[in-house]
């Protein structure tokens, strides 16, 4: 099984476990993550952004000054804005925040759910898909010289037959080279793999 299918199986899982929503925020650094996947109901995502919660949640705060998991209603940092309140309203009445990794590249996470509070195993559960997520999405530090070739003459606007024969090679060999360089940076786009490989700025 592919990296990436393992991480599709894992969200799938973390569905199952919130099914109010949830969002993962891969590898946040200079306060954007490097990747994001998030069930939330749209109109809460919306809500959210447009009011910029994300600097002043309580769950994203506590996700930066510690590690592990714990209950939206266990957090004792104040909701001055009243966030959770407004999250209920859409749904999300109970919920799970788990952070892991190193604070320069954190990973923060939150699970929500409508009916009832999560349960002990059931937050060892999410601790374990999430550091998981985390450990698997954990950028690449270089690509090979010939994935960098084939990803540059794309993103410079080369269709495949002209990116080929600049590089001397077949189209086919071509489209090999991509699809390595999209499974090391778990993309499932050759654009997705470009931006990907800009924004780690390994090309």
């Amino acid at each position: 099984m592919s990296a990436l299918q393992n991480l599709d199986k894992d969200l799938r899982h973390l569905a199952r476990l919130s099914p109010a929503g949830y969002f993962v925020g891969l590898h946040i650094r200079f306060t954007s993550p490097l990747m994001t996947f998030q069930t939330y109901p749209q109109a809460w995502t919306d809500h959210y952004t447009e009011r910029g919660y994300a600097m002043r949640d309580p769950m994203i705060a506590w996700g930066f000054s510690a590690l592990g998991a714990t209950r939206w209603s266990e957090i004792t940092i104040p909701d001055s804005f009243g966030i959770m309140a407004e999250a209920a309203q859409h749904g999300l009445a109970y919920g799970l925040v788990v952070a892991c990794g190193p604070v320069s590249s954190r990973t923060i996470s939150g699970l929500a759910r409508s009916d009832r509070e999560f349960t002990d195993p059931e937050i060892a559960e999410a601790l374990v898909i999430i550091d998981r997520l985390h450990d698997v999405t954990q950028p690449p530090d270089h690509l090979t010289d010939a994935q960098i070739d084939a990803l540059r003459l794309i993103a410079a606007g080369h269709r495949h037959a002209a990116a080929a024969a600049k590089l001397g090679i077949s189209e086919s060999a071509l489209k090999v080279r991509l699809n390595s360089a999209r499974a090391r940076l778990l993309a499932r786009t050759t654009p997705e793999a470009i931006q990907r490989a800009k924004d780690y700025r390994l090309i």
